[in-house]
């Protein structure tokens, strides 16, 4: 009887040994299924701003709404940027007498496209002129620099070709990344102004396309 026990007891031990240990590969793995979040490497979101007024871009002020959308090379330092905008004179051609309210087609709709397949990726955001500031204060972000191509209608712009590009990612405490700028140095600034244009971070991508949250309101 004593014998009896004995196993019994030594079975139940192995037993529970082996639950033990199961239950510890099991928390292994499912820790291995929840990798540490990663910098986000492909962006997206939207533009939507006004150029200066008519004395300083022929025909302005625009109206700017576009989708933009960037990718991080973390290897190589480098990014790719790209945007397709469209735009046409804003309401306040009315009151200059350059716009018929009545008339569409004479407040001068165009499209671009911009791309960027060189960008330099640095972090003085705070200290790069071509960052705006806001109110509220951002606290966090990164700036891309580089050549830029932009069509105009499908063809090439009539400003021509490269321009320098200055894009300036930036967010705050509750959202890492939420502002978006591009700038334009020459010749691409006579069209589209010499101040940052404002857009919107809408969502960002880790690798192998997983939903980061440094885009968006962690709740």
């Amino acid at each position: 009887m004593k014998d009896k026990a004995t196993n019994w007891n030594l079975r139940c031990g192995a037993a529970l040994a082996t639950v033990l240990m199961l239950g510890g590969l099991s928390l292994a793995l499912g820790n291995e299924r929840e990798p540490p979040s990663l910098p986000p490497v492909h962006f997206n979101g939207l533009i939507n701003d006004y150029t200066p007024s008519a004395a300083v871009v022929k025909g302005g002020p625009y109206e700017m709404r576009g989708k933009w959308s960037l990718d991080i090379d973390e290897r190589r330092g480098m990014a790719a940027f790209t945007a397709a905008m469209n735009m046409e004179t804003s309401d306040f051609g009315i009151t200059q007498g350059s716009v018929d309210k009545d008339i569409p087609t004479n407040r001068g709709a165009h499209t671009h496209h911009i791309v960027m397949t060189e960008g330099t990726i640095t972090t003085d955001w705070n200290t790069n002129p071509s960052c705006p500031a806001f109110s509220p204060a951002v606290t966090d972000g990164f700036v891309i620099t580089g050549p830029a191509y932009v069509t105009g209608n499908g063809g090439p712009a009539p400003f021509g070709n490269p321009t320098t590009l200055t894009i300036c990612v930036l967010g705050g405490v509750n959202v890492k990344y939420s502002n978006v700028t591009i700038k334009f140095g020459a010749p691409a600034n006579s069209h589209f102004g010499m101040f940052p244009i404002h857009g919107v971070v809408l969502r960002c991508m880790e690798r192998w396309g997983r939903e980061s949250k440094d885009c968006s309101v962690d709740q």
